[in-house]
């Protein structure tokens, strides 16, 4: 898809949608701990060749940021490392299946038909009646919903971003290749007068509002900005630009680690006539690495009405709830 069609298709989604879906290519990882260091250490020598990560002495990491400070005099560099900026990459998403499912129409393969429909509902059973299948995707906002009502182990946290920007006045900006900093505090950058430093994490909070208030922007850079500052000293000089703030759907902790939460509800729903209701739901901080993947385990366990078809590790969540 060219960018013409990708934009027009885009602006039926979304009449907001402009800019780029990947902002920055390069990722740079300084050691903070020995721990940290040894484990992507390991990382890096097992590491994918599509997906390489090199070991960086000072000397060179000072060549891709000048004055960037290494606790370890060692840091981590991924050269095909992306941000993106999620909300695009979503639109864009949605117009690829539309194309595929026009291409696959136009095939003779038989009639393929994705639509977008915007509805409030209030409760689940909302929705009773009108689909074969319904798949819950709302992140955070799925433990709002009154059938799942503190009955799904999602741990919910705010984060709070913040931008921040050098004014015209200051001359030494960030290097215009110069890669986003992934450390305690993250940085990702912009260009070379514009950055986004997070995140804050406020556990328990059911806070979901976008807008940070001046009081939650004071508190998010005493938090951020030290953390950063160690890491790149530079961005004292650096003035606040805005705050915007969302609502993570973390997964339970188990001994596999922090899985997503996949499978069916109708148990907890309250409707036992099949598979009709499923959940899809706290991917973390990964998400952006394995949805792909989840999102087809979960379309061909959601049409062939079978859970089983799911990995036991994603489905076993829900086995107490029952």
């Amino acid at each position: 898809m060219d960018s013409d069609q990708l934009s027009s298709g885009i602006s039926d989604f979304d009449t907001h949608f402009q800019g780029l879906i990947v902002r920055k290519r390069g990722i740079l990882r300084p050691a903070v701990s020995m721990k940290n260091l040894l484990l992507i250490s390991d990382n890096a020598r097992s590491c994918l060749s599509s997906c390489r990560i090199e070991s960086l002495e000072k000397d060179a990491v000072q060549n891709l940021v000048p004055n960037l400070c290494l606790p370890l005099n060692k840091a981590f560099y991924m050269p095909e490392a992306v941000n993106i900026h999620p909300q695009r990459y979503v639109q864009a998403l949605y117009i690829a299946c539309k194309n595929l499912a026009k291409e696959l129409s136009a095939s003779g393969t038989g009639e393929k038909e994705l639509h977008l429909h915007k509805k409030n509902i209030n409760k689940l059973t909302d929705l009773e009646g009108e689909y074969q299948a319904v798949i819950i995707c709302v992140g955070a906002k799925a433990d709002m919903l009154p059938e799942l009502a503190g009955r799904i182990p999602l741990r919910t946290c705010r984060g709070v971003v913040a931008h921040l920007k050098l004014s015209d006045d200051i001359g030494e900006e960030y290097p215009e290749a110069g890669p986003s900093i992934l450390s305690d505090a993250w940085l990702a950058i912009q260009g070379p007068r514009s950055l986004y430093m997070g995140s804050t994490w406020e556990w328990k909070s059911r806070n979901s509002s976008p807008n940070v208030s001046a009081s939650e922007s004071s508190h998010a850079l005493d938090e951020l900005l030290p953390k950063a500052c160690a890491i790149y000293p530079d961005l004292k000089k650096w003035s606040f630009a805005g705050a915007r703030a969302g609502l993570r759907a973390m997964p339970p902790l188990t001994p596999h680690g922090s899985l997503p939460l996949l499978g069916c509800v109708n148990d907890i729903v309250g409707d036992n006539k099949g598979c009709k209701f499923w959940l899809f739901a706290g991917l973390g901080a990964r998400g952006l690495l394995y949805h792909a993947w989840l999102g087809k385990l979960m379309a061909q366990a959601v049409l062939a009405c079978n859970e089983q078809l799911i990995p036991s590790e994603l489905t076993s969540w829900h086995k107490g709830t029952q």
